[in-house]
């Protein structure tokens, strides 16, 4: 089981923040928006989900800040927008 951490900046898969094995990275803008600009997966997790456990913890977290999301970054618009579950989230 791949174990997500919250970091300052992003949320992470590893030892630290600063060398993560998988990272999804996002800027907070404002009270209520979220930018999520970029994820990373390394070739060691590659095809083992870690990119949707980032996006989900990231999302678990911006519901309890009561914060929307705009993800600039391609892997989580496409899971964002294929994900019912993560309509609600998304900012227009």
């Amino acid at each position: 089981m791949l174990d997500v951490k919250k970091g300052s900046k992003s949320f992470y898969i590893g030892d630290s923040e600063e060398k993560p094995l998988a990272e999804m990275t996002y800027v907070s803008t404002g009270e209520k928006l979220i930018v999520i600009d970029h994820t990373h997966v390394s070739d060691e997790l590659s095809g083992q989900g870690a990119g949707k456990l980032l996006l989900k913890a990231l999302v678990n977290w911006a519901r309890g800040e009561n914060k929307k999301m705009v993800p600039l970054c391609s892997f989580a618009k496409a899971q964002m927008e294929k994900n019912q579950e993560y309509h609600d989230m998304i900012h227009h």
